[in-house]
């Protein structure tokens, strides 16, 4: 199974096709907003305020869905309309009308300046009253109970939804600013319903009031413009909910997204028989004077992803300080050279993180030489970029994990997008490439370029890789390829990432590689 990325050319023709087998809109709608919603509270279970801000057309149903089943969760919703109710679809005022028919059990707040009603849920006429010009006073009705408070402040961006291309024009304009404002004054979390309103879901091309969304919820696959690079600050996290009535016309896609639909699969259970020695023996090769935490992190990706068995071998001279502070897990060998790893019997090798180059020659014959499947980062690449001629003679299957600054030293001269650059330096090279980044993307010669969609700006602090590094590891031996195992190596850690942050106590400047470590438990669970 696969989550391809679909044009909204594509999309249109998935859609009718589903009409045309008996699928009713009004469903998919519901199955669409209940989606959305469940999206919003994986990251914010307690009750808030949900801010909906409304077009007329059925991304504005989708997103009142959402805010229908989070009502019953007890949150407060007030609802912003860019038109007149006499503008919007038929099906958008069906939505409308049923959040209106709740009972008034959740809401009892003095509808602001503009409209209301007086069954539970504020209605703001933003086609009345521009939405850059909303009064002070309506602001801090919509925003005074949840400063200061634990309580989350949600805007659902329901204004356009997939074909809509910019500039835009108002009402639609001066809402979006209303939203930017809100996110940057008030400290609101925006989620995007399909797409942020403003970005073109093809070409990524956005309007200079192009709503900035902290998550994209979009509806049934990604499009090109949620993934592209340029993309990145307007969508944030990427959540794509699955529908199964949308099938894809795509039978051998060239993109996809990572999710947990296509991610839980790769994750049998364990048979209740099973032994260390059929969870993988991992080699960890990391580590000099000075950078012994790179060792440490590495072995402890390995050994929480599932590794039956880690062995760490470090130069002697430091043998003792390691030996010291390893996980007890772990075990960990002095070496001499590390010519003499060619005779040891690991399953999987882990080679870099904090190694230094002193080495660099016997590093590059252990890549080469190696028979085994082995995972590359940190100064494993820099050796490498050297002469990364070795890759075209290796004895076994590898991984490179750089960041964007490794990357340009393994492939000074190519000056592409991300997803180009990766592409072709897999089919100069054959190996498997794990870019990372804010959309960290996986790719392999005749595999489907693969986006990560979990993790936060948290996670750019030094030693994520590391443990990354061993957590793909830890996977590739338990059997999983070494495409599998970047894929859901960067989902697990981006996913650890955010239950920290969301779930846990920590902040995107207070997160710390040891926080991924911590919640990589509760990640693998929720597959």
């Amino acid at each position: 199974m696969n989550l391809p990325i679909l044009t909204s050319a594509q999309m249109r023709v998935t859609e009718e096709a589903a009409f045309a087998r008996g699928v009713e809109v009004e469903a998919l709608m519901d199955k669409a907003g209940t989606g959305v919603a469940q999206a919003i509270t994986r990251f914010f279970r307690k009750p808030g305020k949900c801010i909906v801000f409304a077009g007329k057309g059925n991304n504005a149903g989708d997103a009142l869905v959402a805010a229908e089943r989070l009502r019953r969760l007890g949150w407060k919703i007030e609802v912003r309309l860019a038109f007149q109710e006499a503008d919007c679809s038929g099906l958008m005022r069906k939505k409308l009308e049923s959040l209106r028919r709740r009972r008034p059990d959740i809401l009892g707040a003095t509808p602001p300046r503009g409209g209301g009603t007086d069954l539970g849920v504020i209605l703001v006429e933003l086609w009345a009253e521009a939405a850059d010009q909303l009064s002070a006073a309506q602001e801090a009705i919509a925003t005074e109970a949840y400063l200061g408070t634990a309580a989350p402040l949600i805007i659902l961006d329901g204004l356009l939804g997939l074909g809509a291309k910019p500039p835009l024009r108002d009402p639609i304009r001066a809402a979006c600013r209303s939203i930017n404002h809100l996110r940057t004054t008030k400290g609101a979390y925006v989620f995007a319903v399909d797409l942020p309103t403003g970005l073109d879901g093809d070409s990524a091309k956005t309007d200079r009031d192009c709503v900035i969304a902290d998550f994209t919820v979009t509806i049934g696959f990604a499009k090109p413009g949620l993934v592209a690079d340029n993309a990145l600050n307007f969508v944030g996290r990427l959540e794509v909910v699955h529908l199964d009535e949308l099938r894809s016309p795509e039978k051998k896609p060239k993109e996809v997204v990572a999710a947990p639909p296509v991610l839980r699969e790769l994750l049998p259970r364990r048979k209740f028989g099973t032994y260390k020695n059929q969870c993988g023996r991992i080699g960890v090769v990391a580590g000099s004077r000075g950078f012994i935490g790179a060792a440490l992190m590495t072995s402890q990706g390995a050994l929480r992803a599932g590794a039956g068995l880690v062995e760490l071998f470090v130069p002697e001279d430091i043998y003792e300080i390691i030996a010291s502070a390893a996980p007890m897990e772990s075990m960990v060998k002095p070496l001499r050279s590390y010519r003499d790893l060619l005779k040891e019997k690991a399953d999987v090798w882990a080679v870099g993180p904090g190694l230094g180059k002193s080495h660099a020659a016997e590093i590059l014959e252990l890549i080469e030489k190696a028979k085994q499947p082995m995972v590359i980062d940190a100064d494993g690449l820099n050796i490498l970029a050297e002469k990364n001629s070795t890759l075209k003679h290796c004895k076994g299957k590898r991984l490179l994990t750089p960041h964007p600054g490794e990357m340009k030293r393994l492939s000074p001269d190519e000056k592409e997008r991300r997803a180009k650059t990766a592409t072709k330096f897999c089919q100069r090279f054959g190996v498997t490439l794990l870019l990372k980044g804010s959309r960290t993307i996986v790719a392999e010669r005749d595999r489907p370029l693969s986006y990560n969609t979990t993790g936060n700006p948290g996670m750019a602090t030094g030693g994520m890789g590391d443990i990354l590094t061993g957590v793909c590891a830890g996977l590739a031996g338990q059997g999983l390829s070494l495409y599998d195992a970047a894929r859901l190596g960067a989902w697990l850690c981006g996913r650890a990432a955010e239950i920290a942050i969301f779930n846990g106590s920590q902040s995107e400047q207070s997160l710390l590689p040891r926080d991924i470590l911590d919640q990589l438990g509760q990640a693998f669970n929720e597959l």
